[in-house]
Formats: C-alpha cells, structure tokens, sequence
C-alpha cells in the first residue's frame, strides 16, 4: 500500500477522508483557482449584454451593476458547492465536486437581457429560479431520459454553445462590448445612409475599436495561456487561463488602462439581497432555463462519472447521480432568489481531482469557504471589475474555443452515416443561420425570436427530435 505525506493510496480514494489541513488548505485553494475565471466571466458577459457592464456609468448612477452579479457568481458557487460535498439527505453527491456558473446558459440568457439594462434582469433570474426547481426535479429520472441524448445531440449542443460564444470573445478583446454596438451602429447607418441615435453610454466608445492598445494586452493573455498550457507540468498548466490573464493585466496596467476608482466605494462585507431585481415571468427565459436543464443534468452526470472513474477507480452510483443533480437544481435556484445565475458541476476540476489523485471531498469543502468569504465580500467584485474587458477577452477566446472543441471531440465518437450526417446537417444549419440572420424572425412574437434566435434552442430541439423519430436503418 503506496504512502504519501497526504496518506495512504486507499485513503486518498476515499470521499470521506480528511487529509492534514496543511495539504487540504492548498489543495481547496488550487480547487478555486482552476475555476475562478470560468465562474465570473458568465455574470460579466450577461451584465455586458444588459448595458452595465464594463464602460457603463450604471454604477455610479445608483442601478445594480456588474460587481454585485460578479459577487454573486462567486457566493453561489461556494454554496451549491457546499450543497455537494456536504449534502442535505438525498440532496448532493458528497463527492469533490465544484459548482459554478455555467456557460451553457449565456447563449439563453444574453438575448434575455440585450438592450433592456436591468429591467431584463427581474425576468432572468426569475427564470433561473423556475429552471432550477425544473431541475431539481430531474434528479428523480435523470437516468431515465440519458437515451435522448447519444454523443451526436451533445456533441451539436456543446459545439453550438462555443460557437455562439466565440463571437463574444472578439468583440471583447478588440475594445468591449459597449464600442462593437457603437461602431456596428456608425457602421450599419453609413452603409444605409441614413441616421442614427446611438446609446447615450456609446457615444464616443467606438474610438479606437480594434486598434493595438486593445488587441495586445488580449494576445498576451492567449500567447502566455498557450505556453503554460504546453510547456509547463502540473496545477501551472491547469490554471494557464488564470495566470495568462494576470500577465495580461499586468500588461494592461503598465499601459495605463486599468483603473481602481471605484474600489475605495465597496464595502468589505455586505449580505446578499432576495429578490434585488424584482420579480417577473417571461416565458422565454423559463422555456429556454429548462431546456437548458437538462442538458446541464446529463453533463453533471458525466462529470460525476469523470470524478468517480478518474479519483477512485469505479462508477459513480445512482444515489450518487442523483443528489448531484438534486444539488445542480437546488443551487441554481437559491442562487437566482439572490441574483445569482445557473450553477452547474465543474468539469476542469474533475481533471484536477484526476491529476491530485485526492478524492477528498473535504479539500472541495475547503476550496467552497473560501468562495463564500470572497462573495460576501463587495470589495473583491469591485477589484475584479478593475480588469479591462479586452483583458477578460483574450482569455474567453481560449476558454470559448475549447467549448467548441470539446464538442468537436465529443462528436468523434459519431457514426457518421447518412442519417446522422442528415440529422447534424439540418440541425446546425438553421440553429447557426438564425443566430446569424435574427432578422429573418422579426415578426414573431418577442419570447419566439429569443428562443429561436439564440442559435442552440432550435439546433437542439431539431437534433433531439430527429433522432428520436427517424429510423436507425436510413441507410439501408
């Protein structure tokens, strides 16, 4: 039996096994690190689409801004996390799984708030709250519904979310979201010749869109990401994204573009409040949270196995499966009462528990404190608003990229005979060409054009229905 300093190989396997705290502290840290970027970077680019993001005065102005939704997408991680590793009776897996925000709902929840500032936000987290509950609920056949989606529905699902984000990393590294809308504008009404009215908050943010002192703290970020990832060994290369977008921000402060004003306004502690944004039903949201749902609960349920398989060595169980998925609903819901957007199971730390060889859920434990200190914390929302979106940019080139290549691989394991190739060919094109073209729907009702034209909707719902009806001997 192999002994470390943190314990023996049988203990280390062991989800109930506590290691001595000086290991655990570090472990838990490592355990937020490798997923800090990819949990706040959701609630910047959702705030960027309602106008109250980077650039925005809303803040200053007395509107809920940016920072408290960054706050929030911290809290909540810490606290669906907790939900997991601790558990409530059948609720949480107890395993050393990291909750956080999800990308899989931004291509839902961009078009949800666009144009509308914060009053879209009372409709979008009371999606969140209903999709949640919706999602809890999966917890009691999640098993049961896994037949509906083979690798060539998820692997479309996953490639159509990194490829209605990609677009999103571009404008940010080139300038921001606020200057793309000003320049697209100038750009739309020139071609047009006629006039236009930009954004009191665009005017004169075009500026510059594009230019080298955008772009270059944004290709650091990728240049360095993409050498620690390939050059390096060990947590280095699995944290690449987060210390790529440090040295870009160095970059971006040594050029006098990063800002700390507004950090002397936040306060250090502040308690969340229920229901900040108010309370309102769009059914567009609601369809499209619950949809989202399940995706979101079948990806839970690999990402468990991945733990399972790659910490100690066996299948995950079915109580198991189901409190994670319990635990991704309870979480997304508590967390939407409070301003807090979907939560989902982590999969860059299930590598991590792989390559630690610790299964401790208690490190994971330790790691979800820490998270929940930082989002009562204002203050630390204030000081990650001080990074230059074109910085954040770079890194959600890497990180939306791979979104899509993981789809990609996903869709490798695909028979790839007429009917599927029929199936993934329909599918994509019209989830893809809406996306493209939203004015193609601009006489549907509202909730119709938000569904539709978010790209993944119509691209999964075709996916999923077509192989559900169109017989497996097509070929024949």
């Amino acid at each position: 039996m192999t002994t470390t300093s943190i314990g023996t190989q049988e203990q280390l396997r062991n989800p109930d096994y506590m290691p001595p705290l000086a290991n655990a502290v570090p472990l838990g840290i490592q355990h937020v690190l490798a997923m800090f970027v990819s949990n706040v970077t959701p609630a910047i680019i959702v705030a960027g689409a309602a106008g109250i993001g980077f650039g925005s005065d809303q803040g200053a102005l007395g509107f809920p801004d940016m920072s408290y939704l960054i706050q929030m997408s911290i809290l909540f991680a810490g606290v669906a996390t907790l939900i997991q590793t601790i558990g409530m009776g059948p609720v949480g897996a107890r395993l050393p799984i990291v909750q956080g925000t999800s990308f899989a709902f931004v291509p839902i929840m961009i078009p949800a708030v666009a144009g509308l500032g914060t009053a879209g936000l009372g409709g979008l987290m009371t999606g969140v709250v209903l999709g949640g509950i919706f999602h809890f609920c999966l917890g009691f056949f999640v098993g049961r519904i896994r037949f509906a989606l083979p690798p060539l529905v998820t692997g479309l699902i996953v490639l159509m979310i990194g490829l209605a984000l990609v677009k999103v990393g571009i404008q940010y590294s080139a300038g921001g979201v606020l200057k793309y809308n000003a320049i697209h504008l100038q750009s739309a009404a020139g071609a047009a010749r006629v006039p236009v009215e930009l954004d009191p908050r665009s005017t004169g943010l075009a500026t510059g869109f594009g230019t080298l002192q955008y772009w270059l703290p944004a290709l650091v970020v990728v240049v360095v990401t993409l050498l620690l990832k390939f050059f390096t060994r060990g947590f280095i290369s699995i944290a690449a994204v987060f210390l790529g977008i440090l040295a870009g921000y160095v970059v971006a402060l040594v050029m006098g573009q990063v800002s700390f004003a507004n950090i002397g306004n936040a306060a250090w502690f502040e308690v969340p409040m229920p229901f900040k944004y108010g309370w309102e039903i769009n059914w567009a949201i609601v369809i499209g949270m619950c949809f989202m749902a399940v995706v979101s609960a079948i990806e839970t349920v690999g990402d468990v196995n991945g733990i399972t398989k790659g910490g100690a060595g066996r299948e995950a169980t079915d109580r198991e499966i189901s409190g994670a998925t319990f635990a991704d609903g309870l979480g997304t819901a508590v967390g939407g009462v409070f301003g807090g957007l979907p939560n989902t199971s982590f999969s860059q730390n299930v590598g991590l528990v792989a390559m630690t060889g610790v299964m401790s859920r208690h490190v994971v434990t330790i790691g979800a404190v820490f998270l929940i200190i930082a989002g009562c914390m204002p203050v630390v929302g204030a000081l990650i608003r001080t990074m230059p979106e074109h910085v954040l940019g770079g890194g959600v080139i890497v990180m939306f990229g791979m979104v899509a290549a993981s789809g990609i691989n996903m869709l490798s394991d695909v028979n790839w005979n007429r009917r599927n190739m029929v199936i993934f060919a329909t599918s994509l094109s019209v989830g893809l060409g809406l996306q493209l073209v939203p004015e193609a729907l601009q006489h549907l009702p509202r909730t119709a054009q938000i569904l539709l034209t978010s790209g993944l909707l119509p691209s999964a719902a075709l996916a999923i229905i077509l192989n559900l009806v169109l017989p497996e001997d097509l070929d024949k």
